[in-house]
């Protein structure tokens, strides 16, 4: 059985020059891994934040170290305007993350929206998009592994909570049969603070997808604070680690699906500038570059 763990970075917030702090991206993803790793991938996890935070070396309970949060967002104002000591700690941070991913071989599925200046931007039709379209990658992956699984949201409220997972549940018990049949039951949701893994997947959304995508994609949107040129080491030296982690497969008609998706409105570039500078210079990647989805963005960004 597999896990799947969803979180997201940015808001409905629109692109504007009166707004220097609007998030410029919104980016729905997270990881999956076989139910065998939790445990262990769990106390790693739990040992990196004793590290990165040596406070909770001294909890005297357990549950303290599963509440206390190391937010993405943090982690990410560390690599822009941290000092020396506290970009190093950020970016070892990451490299951890990354090594505990890499070890208990999970798989990385995101949607990052990447918005276009002084247009709204349909949250909720996003983000209900993005549950949508990473559900059937977490299908695609259950079916090629023979498996079932369950996918746990980061919950927000109950208003937006409900329509981001009636696509799934329509899906599951329309009258023309199971579209998701490995995926036992619609997404659920779980808090953070009790669901240590959603913390994890808070960390690889916020602290590494959300800066690379600014980096990659608004690099010229000079007076927005997220699009810096701070977090280019992020994307140099985690980029290609990020592509070997994705799960992608081809649909029945042949096209590559899954992994890290970008829907750029502004200049409809590729995905695979994720995935370092190389990528960006025209180097051939190494598997099949995503183009960017247009078939099933919402009709108002």
């Amino acid at each position: 059985m597999y896990l799947c763990y969803i979180d997201e970075a940015g808001n409905g917030q629109t692109l504007d020059p009166a707004r220097p702090d609007a998030p410029p991206v919104l980016v729905v993803g997270g990881f999956t891994v076989h139910d065998s790793h939790i445990k262990q991938l769990t106390w790693d996890f739990l040992n990196i934040k004793k590290t990165y935070r040596p406070q909770l070396r001294r909890a005297l309970h357990l549950s303290e170290v599963i509440h206390t949060e190391i937010k993405g967002s943090d982690v990410r104002k560390d690599v822009r305007v941290g000092n020396r000591d506290r970009r190093r700690a950020a970016m070892l941070l990451v490299d951890s993350i990354l090594g505990l991913l890499e070890r208990c071989n999970a798989r990385l599925l995101a949607r990052v929206w990447v918005k276009q200046e002084g247009l709204a931007f349909n949250e909720t039709g996003v983000y209900s998009t993005s549950v949508g379209s990473l559900t059937e990658t977490f299908q695609a992956q259950l079916l090629d592994c023979h498996s079932r699984g369950v996918m746990v949201l980061d919950s927000r409220t109950k208003s937006k909570n409900a329509p981001n997972v009636h696509c799934v549940t329509t899906r599951k018990y329309r009258a023309g049969g199971d579209l998701l049949k490995g995926v036992i039951e619609s997404p659920v949701f779980g808090h953070s603070d009790t669901h240590t893994l959603l913390q994890l997947s808070d960390l690889v959304v916020s602290s590494l997808l959300f800066p690379i995508a600014c980096h990659a994609y608004l690099g010229d949107v000079t007076w927005n604070v997220h699009c810096d040129d701070a977090y280019r080491p992020l994307r140099e030296e985690f980029g290609e680690r990020l592509k070997k982690l994705q799960f992608r497969y081809q649909d029945p008609v042949g096209k590559w699906r899954g992994g890290i998706v970008v829907s750029d409105r502004r200049t409809a570039r590729p995905s695979s500038l994720m995935f370092g500078l190389g990528e960006a210079a025209g180097r051939k990647p190494a598997i099949p570059a995503q183009q960017t989805d247009e078939g099933d963005v919402p009709s108002t960004l």
